[in-house]
């Protein structure tokens, strides 16, 4: 599909992308695209390599006991 391009083909595109976001937005997109892909290969680093956490009994047990219970509304006036 992309065999068929050719240098007048990707002047238009450049053309176009210049027509729509502007001269003075492509380096601040071109810089964003850079570090959300370089975030991105970090965490993808990150994640392999990091072990999986054992699954904690603690949550478990706190979480069987009953919260109290909290009300929205307010107390009535005292009349004292």
């Amino acid at each position: 599909m992309l065999n068929n391009l050719t240098g007048w083909h990707a002047v238009l595109i450049l053309v176009v992308i210049l027509l729509l976001f502007g001269a003075g937005k492509l380096p601040a997109l071109a810089k964003s695209a850079g570090q959300s892909a370089r975030i991105l290969k970090s965490e993808l680093r990150e994640g392999a390599t990091a072990p999986t956490p054992a699954p904690s009994t603690a949550t478990a047990e706190s979480s069987a006991e009953p919260q109290p219970r909290v009300s929205s509304t307010p107390p009535p006036p005292s009349t004292a």
